[in-house]
């Protein structure tokens, strides 16, 4: 007699905790005016959180020692890379002096460096690697989270950059998200063999940037799957704004929930899968969570 594949693990939270407009809505306590207290707060109510505020300015190791003394045994954290990492340009005011003083002028002169020198480059991946020790060491860090620009197609060149990021940042589990299509459709297969043979973790979207690829399309691991859910408002998503927040401004309604989470389970030969809403404007994200949490547990929901 076969034994039962054991229901996964799921993981369901937020890409922020402290997006200005959360903090100006309901989810936190009067008393919860600190970061502490607000990431305290956070963790009683979720198990995970997905840091994406890495992506405009390289991570800390004193914010890793805070974060992993502020949470749970239990509580992950997966990390968004930071800009260079994944080929996008990064503004110049955020980049640490480190970084700085190995660029000339003339770059230093413009408001975004788009192609950094390679030892500039180099050097970003080292210091975004080891400001996450901490995390890795105290068993908190989750994924780290490369997330491609919509022009990263798949191309030799491209597989090859995946096999550099593997060799920049080792021991660190790798999701990575793909928004050019060209990775998916007839050439699916090639994709999921690639990422399973070098362990990378696949993100599964949902986004109206990617209405041609599925929510789950496969998984590449048998240990973790990731989904992010970015919200469906496509007006706001190609849209100008003076905040990432509204950009994400859109919440599920519970029979998109219910479907999401129907997708979901498809994944279910990871055996833990992380799901992390990225509507992050306002309370939606926290709201969107706490249902699908409910949802991915059993729980009914009335038709919305």
């Amino acid at each position: 007699m076969n034994t039962p594949a054991a229901e996964p693990r799921f993981r369901v939270g937020t890409a922020s905790w402290t997006d200005p407009t959360l903090l100006a809505a309901s989810f936190y306590p009067p008393e919860a005016r600190t970061a502490e207290r607000r990431l305290r707060f956070y963790a009683a109510h979720f198990d995970t959180v997905e840091v994406d505020s890495t992506y405009y300015a390289l991570p800390s190791e004193r914010n890793s020692i805070l974060w992993a003394a502020r949470t749970p045994d239990d509580f992950r954290f997966s990390i968004k890379a930071f800009a260079f990492l994944t080929q996008h340009a990064a503004e110049t005011r955020a980049l640490p002096q480190a970084l700085r003083a190995s660029l000339p002028a003339d770059a230093l002169a413009q408001p975004r460096i788009e192609r950094p020198p390679p030892e500039v480059s180099d050097l970003a991946f080292d210091m975004f690697r080891s400001a996450l020790v901490p995390l890795d060491r105290a068993g908190k860090l989750g994924c780290v989270l490369l997330q491609f620009p919509p022009w990263f197609a798949a191309t030799p060149a491209h597989e090859a950059y995946l096999d550099l990021c593997r060799a920049k940042l080792p021991g660190y589990r790798l999701a990575v998200e793909f928004r050019h299509r060209s990775w998916f459709g007839p050439r699916a297969e090639r994709t999921r063999a690639f990422l399973a043979e070098r362990d990378l973790v696949l993100v599964c979207l949902d986004a109206p940037a990617a209405p041609s690829i599925p929510l789950a399309p496969f998984v590449t691991t048998t240990d973790i799957a990731y989904v992010r859910l970015h919200g469906r408002n496509r007006e706001a998503w190609f849209a100008r704004h003076r905040s990432a927040a509204e950009r994400f401004k859109y919440l599920y309604s519970d029979r998109e929930l219910r479907e999401c989470a129907e997708q979901i389970r498809r994944l279910d030969r990871a055996r833990t899968i992380y799901v992390l809403f990225n509507n992050c404007y306002a309370d939606y994200g926290v709201r969107n969570a706490a249902t699908m949490r409910g949802l991915l547990a059993g729980d009914a929901l009335g038709t919305a």
